[in-house]
């Protein structure tokens, strides 16, 4: 988890959805192969568990034990969802088993629909939300749902603590009516670990919709850390529950925020189409607290300033940089492109576009989607530079030989991916999550946590001049 050292002045910011505005995605078209030829490059230093062991990769169910699975879960589901069903044993995806405990997607499914889930959620509804994702990944989103008439008073009494100020009431149900989430860090992390690590996506789903609220995760400390002892720190700043395992691995206890489940119960019954799902919601609110300090609210998409910020929504670099290392245990360099002045102004660029190009391609070619965060002037706010994140997820070259990324987006309200040409998304990106072979070929990087320290007390320090 690291952030290249560009030895200049670096300004962190949350990436948000909010007020964002949205590129017109161009008609998407089947993904070619790019004709750029990458060079050969090493390894990664850092591979999830999963890569270091045999994966289990079949399309047909082969002992009595999957078929049992398999048929009881059919039963359950209408002509629709069996196709659905069927596609994922199809595709290979049903029987991966590219999870910590080594369960299969099936394993996870099963569990999902047979044992017992928390009291207001339906292990068949969920189950279906699975196979939607596992058919369509861009189904993912980070659009807010709606809190429904029947539940606005006892929501309302929450937020406010019991408040009889009719004036508090009001602004907060006015908020709740037109409130758009800042969720995109998660939402982007969340539709990598589902597109990537399908068994392990999974079975963090079985967990949080269990009784219990909860997953675990094991890690390797150098996903977080050079240094053993730094990961410990930087997980205890973050608060996070672990349990130390060993001196290179720890074990994590992964929880949404306590209203969390409020809004997952209410989705449910109540899902509107465009809006987050059960998964959605509880994945979301799991990473968000994970960056966040254990802070988050589910009902107000809020969360505490920190030692490191001073805003109230969303996550900023480091702190996604956080969540991602942890929930895929992989070491990621979040890369810097953009200059940014104290105004919040974009003043230039730390590298040319064609090497910013480079890097892209280059962990396209290793198999890895890139989580970007892309910023544009905001009219709203005297054009300061206002963010949200993406995931690139491949490349092609269209008749005009120039590079087009596919990106997805889950705040735009469309089920599939997106196109943006080099020309359009290469001056926007404010930083990039980078295999760190890549991202340290030219510059010398340190843990982004310790930068995030340094810029924020900069910054501070500036204000009380």
């Amino acid at each position: 988890m690291v952030s290249v050292n560009f030895q200049s002045s670096v300004n962190f910011y949350p990436m948000s959805g909010v007020n964002r505005v949205t590129a017109t995605p161009l008609p998407v078209e089947k993904v070619q192969t790019s004709n750029y030829s990458a060079p050969k490059v090493t390894q990664p230093t850092f591979q999830a568990e999963g890569y270091r062991t045999s994966l289990t990769f079949r399309t047909e169910l082969t002992t009595s034990y999957e078929k049992k699975k398999y048929k009881e879960i059919a039963a359950e589901l209408d002509m629709k969802y069996r196709k659905k069903l069927e596609f994922a044993l199809k595709s290979g995806i049903l029987l991966k088993n590219d999870s910590d405990d080594r369960s299969s997607v099936l394993d996870n499914l099963h569990k999902i629909l047979k044992e017992e889930r928390d009291p207001g959620l339906d292990g068949l509804t969920i189950l279906k939300e699975c196979l939607d994702i596992i058919h369509n990944p861009y189904v993912i989103t980070q659009r807010c749902e709606d809190i429904p008439e029947e539940y606005k008073v006892p929501v309302l009494g929450l937020i406010t603590d019991l408040s009889e100020d009719m004036d508090k009431l009001e602004e907060v149900n006015t908020q709740l009516n037109t409130m758009q989430t800042g969720t995109c860090p998660t939402a982007s992390v969340e539709f990598d670990l589902a597109t990537k690590h399908p068994a392990e996506f999974f079975r963090m789903v079985e967990g949080l919709t269990s009784p219990k609220n909860e997953t675990t995760k094991l890690i390797d400390m150098d996903a977080l850390s050079d240094k053993s002892l730094d990961a410990i720190w930087l997980l205890n700043k973050f608060k996070t529950p672990h349990e130390k395992v060993s001196f290179d691995k720890a074990l994590i206890t992964l929880k949404p925020d306590k209203n969390a489940i409020i809004r997952a119960r209410i989705q449910n019954n109540h899902r509107d189409k465009g809006e987050r799902s059960i998964i959605d919601v509880l994945m979301q609110s799991t990473m968000m607290q994970l960056g966040s300090q254990q802070t988050y609210d589910s009902l107000t998409d809020k969360r505490a300033p920190n030692a490191w910020t001073e805003e109230d929504s969303g996550l900023i670099d480091f702190e996604k940089t956080y969540v991602e290392s942890i929930m895929e245990n992989k070491n990621t360099t979040s890369v810097i492109y953009q200059k940014v002045d104290e105004n919040g102004k974009l003043v230039g660029y730390e590298k040319d576009f064609n090497t910013i190009k480079k890097e892209l391609l280059d962990t396209l070619a290793l198999g890895h989607n890139i989580i970007i965060g892309y910023t544009w002037p905001d009219p709203d706010n005297d054009n300061k530079l206002a963010g949200h994140e993406i995931t690139i997820v491949g490349v092609k070259t269209n008749e005009k030989g120039e590079s087009v990324f596919i990106c997805q987006d889950s705040d735009d309200d469309i089920d599939r991916p997106i196109e943006m040409p080099e020309s359009q998304l290469l001056p926007m990106i404010h930083h990039a999550g980078l295999p760190e072979e890549i991202a340290s070929r030219d510059f010398e990087y340190e843990d982004s946590w310790k930068v995030g320290m340094k810029e924020f007390e900069q910054l501070q320090k500036n204000n009380a001049v």
